[in-house]
């Protein structure tokens, strides 16, 4: 009898170990009912229904438009904030050195040497590591894969960093600008004082 009961509770353990290994698996595909009484379209994406009694706002998305949209996003931002050589825009950063370089020049008063320790870091700039080997065609291939909801995370993380380093390089460049601008006022200044101390020909 003691040795059915221990069966009996190993046996259960062991279902409730998987039940829960299962249930608590993030990446498990899943069914999703997305049907609702009296469905009305709101705005875009959401729907106004009922649901299990309840009045609810849906919004239902593909996954593959809406991880695209992120990843669109963020490439976006960090062109803004960095710059991309493809077209030629220097973003946030080359602003911002460009005017550091403008304040620390001779014509500015200062000695043309531009003590630069901004590093360019870009977030999303990230080596994919492939698993080589043969697919179902005989191929040799390299085959990356990713859960779907670690890619959103990692992106979502990217954009919060990639904003705070947008604000923190828009007060930078406003600085830099308002700076500059006291500069070159002071300079025109000097300009302007000396060119009324200077000596005319007529004495």
């Amino acid at each position: 009898m003691k040795i059915k009961k221990y069966v009996k509770v190993v046996l259960f353990s062991g279902a409730a170990v998987v039940i829960v290994a299962c249930s608590s698996n993030p990446h498990k595909a899943k069914k999703i009912d997305t049907e609702m009484e009296r469905s009305e379209k709101l705005s875009g994406q959401e729907k106004l229904g009922i649901k299990d009694g309840n009045f609810i706002i849906q919004k239902k998305v593909e996954m593959n438009e809406e991880l695209r949209r992120l990843q669109n996003e963020v490439y976006s931002l960090e062109d803004r904030v960095y710059g991309n050589r493809k077209y030629n825009s220097q973003g946030l950063y080359g602003t911002l050195k460009s005017c550091r370089t403008k304040v620390t020049s001779k014509a500015m008063g200062g000695n043309g040497k531009l003590m630069w320790t901004e590093p360019i870091d870009r977030v999303t700039d990230k080596e994919d590591e492939f698993d080589i080997g043969i697919d179902e065609k005989d191929k040799i291939v390299g085959v990356s894969e990713e859960f779907l909801k670690d890619r959103i995370v990692r992106f979502k993380k990217y954009k919060g960093v990639l904003q705070k380093r947008q604000d923190e390089y828009e007060e930078k460049v406003e600085i830099c600008d308002e700076e500059l601008s006291s500069k070159e006022h002071d300079v025109k200044a000097k300009k302007e004082a000396a060119a009324v101390t200077a000596p005319t020909d007529e004495q």
